[in-house]
């Protein structure tokens, strides 16, 4: 069993199925979700709330609402500081960024937009919350980030980051979720509002400078002596995301032979090759959707990408091509925590539980307590600040680290912090990453992995989040004795959301998606590509069984 793949994937996008962004634009703004329609409502998955204008899921009333409800949380909870807002390049991200002004501002809510209307990633806004907020106890300041990530360029998001610079948790989307939802049904009498323009002018809307002051402290994340000084010749394609101008910046800050391959920014990302369902997705990890990046191989010692916010990262080198997220994420681990003596000897390595088990390999052969938590980058958060963690990855390409001191860098995904770590390992080592990996393959095993994915509505999604340990009958897994199955993760005993069931040497994990309509299932085997299959078939048909039950 496989993943279907589209016969157009890695191919260019077709003009006929680019986005029409003038239509897209009129149906956010005139389109009205109906909140008795489950999927017109506000629904805040793994990373906020998503969803597309065209099908009244993402329209200028859900961001009305949210940023409302917003608004009264922070009353609540008594947070009075500013609120750092940033979009990405996708369609619907500035006029949700308009609209939540408008809320913001006739709310009182003091609020930092980006100078000279640049766009913002991602972790610059959990950077700024961060900085700002260092010693503080009180006038606590908090973000808004306005992107769907890598979805498809019809989408819109839109996410709350709270004090500690990270994603939300869900006790607070689930209050912001309820509210804003109630404020639909109320067809927004109880929200407050006042016109762009005005908003714009108002005396609690101020510039902050994010791209400098970001760029300005990347040095106390990487070695960029080292990088100079091995003369690494690194090629960055921005893929048209929201670091677009950061990475020209970074060059010339930090005297760096690293060529920005293409600034155009296009919101309907018609540059882009298509991913393996032939949807145009931005990506880092696919390599149907990163033929162009793969292209940049025998130009450069290192080449990366980033999605449209710039939490997710893709790795290219001479040796091995796009590196799967998960083969970079182990040798970033490896490297780090053998080349950052200040950290604590304490410090932990936080990973997903559908991450390879290469991690917990690596982990253990540094030494080094795992923590293995849930999908969703909000679980690393609280050991991201307290030190307790060194590192925090998931196998979609996304990660963040502990500055070069030991201290906090930013609470949420970082794609240019590990992007520009590709480097100085190679610096350091005098290999590149893809290298390194072999060295880890030849010490630890070697993993053969697959992630399946497939389409599910919400009701089968809603079943396959409630699989059981109970469901799972079988004592084997591909003819080895099934060791653990799991529905809350090891690390922190938190629902999973599905199931992973474990064996000596293979595991599989299945759940739905937080952010699309479709099903995952991860598996890996360290035997060989037939063992991986036996283990996909078996998976499967339990992930059957569940969406065939009532």
């Amino acid at each position: 069993m496989s993943t279907i793949i589209s016969p157009r994937a890695g191919k260019p996008a077709p003009t006929s199925q680019l986005v029409d962004v003038s239509k897209l634009l009129d149906a956010y703004a005139d389109l009205r979700p109906d909140p008795t329609v489950p999927a017109e409502r506000v629904a805040f998955g793994t990373s906020g709330h998503r969803g597309c204008s065209f099908e009244r899921s993402f329209n200028e009333w859900h961001v009305l609402a949210i940023t409302q409800a917003i608004c009264e949380y922070r009353t609540q909870q008594g947070i009075d500081g500013p609120l750092y807002i940033g979009v990405d390049t996708h369609v619907l991200s500035v006029p949700a960024l308009q609209s939540a002004l408008e809320v913001l501002a006739a709310n009182g809510v003091e609020t930092r937009i980006a100078a000279r209307g640049e766009y913002t990633p991602t972790p610059a806004i959990s950077h700024a919350i961060l900085v700002y907020n260092r010693g503080r106890t009180s006038g606590l300041a908090d973000g808004i980030v306005v992107t769907p990530s890598h979805n498809p360029p019809e989408h819109g998001g839109f996410k709350y980051n709270p004090p500690n610079g990270g994603p939300a948790d869900t006790g607070i989307t689930g209050w912001m979720q309820e509210r804003a939802n109630a404020l639909l049904e109320n067809g927004l009498a109880n929200v407050r509002r006042m016109p762009f323009a005005q908003a714009r002018r108002a005396a609690s809307t101020r510039e902050h400078d994010f791209l400098n002051t970001y760029v300005g402290d990347l040095g106390q994340m990487i070695d960029f002596d080292a990088i100079r000084g091995a003369g690494v010749h690194m090629g960055v394609d921005p893929l048209g995301g929201a670091g677009v101008h950061y990475w020209a910046q970074i060059a010339e800050r930090y005297k760096l032979d690293l060529t920005v391959v293409d600034e155009t920014v296009d919101p309907q990302f018609g540059f882009m090759t298509l991913d393996w369902d032939g949807k145009i997705r931005m990506d880092p990890s696919s390599s149907n959707a990163m033929q162009r990046l793969i292209e940049l191989k025998d130009r450069y010692d290192v080449a990366f990408a980033c999605d449209p916010d710039h939490d997710r990262h893709g790795i290219v080198t001479r040796s091995a091509g796009l590196l799967p997220p998960n083969h970079y994420l182990a040798v970033a681990i490896d490297y780090l925590f053998r080349h950052r003596p200040h950290w604590s000897a304490n410090a932990a390595v936080g990973k997903t539980v559908v991450s390879s088990a290469m991690i917990d390999r690596v982990a253990a052969n540094l030494g080094r307590a795992l923590y293995e938590v849930p999908v969703g980058f909000k679980w690393f958060v609280d050991g991201l600040i307290n030190g307790a963690l060194g590192f925090g990855g998931e196998e979609s390409a996304g990660a963040s680290f502990s500055r070069i001191d030991g201290t906090v860098w930013t609470t949420d995904k970082d794609g240019i912090v590990p992007a520009l770590l590709s480097a100085e390992i190679a610096a350091r080592a005098g290999r590149d990453p893809g290298e390194l990996y072999r060295d880890l393959v030849r010490d630890l095993g070697e993993p053969v992995s697959d992630r399946v994915e497939a389409p599910a509505n919400r009701e089968q999604k809603a079943r396959l989040a409630k699989l059981s340990p109970r469901q799972v009958e079988s004592t084997e897994l591909a003819g080895e004795k099934i060791e653990r199955v799991l529905d809350k993760a090891p690390g922190n005993d938190a629902a999973i959301g599905g199931i992973k069931v474990v064996a000596a040497n293979g595991w599989f994990a299945a759940r739905p998606s937080g952010t699309e309509d479709i099903y995952k299932i991860y598996a890996e085997s360290f035997r060989d590509e037939t063992h991986l299959r036996s283990i996909l078939r078996e998976a499967q048909s339990i992930v059957d069984a569940a969406l065939a039950s009532s």
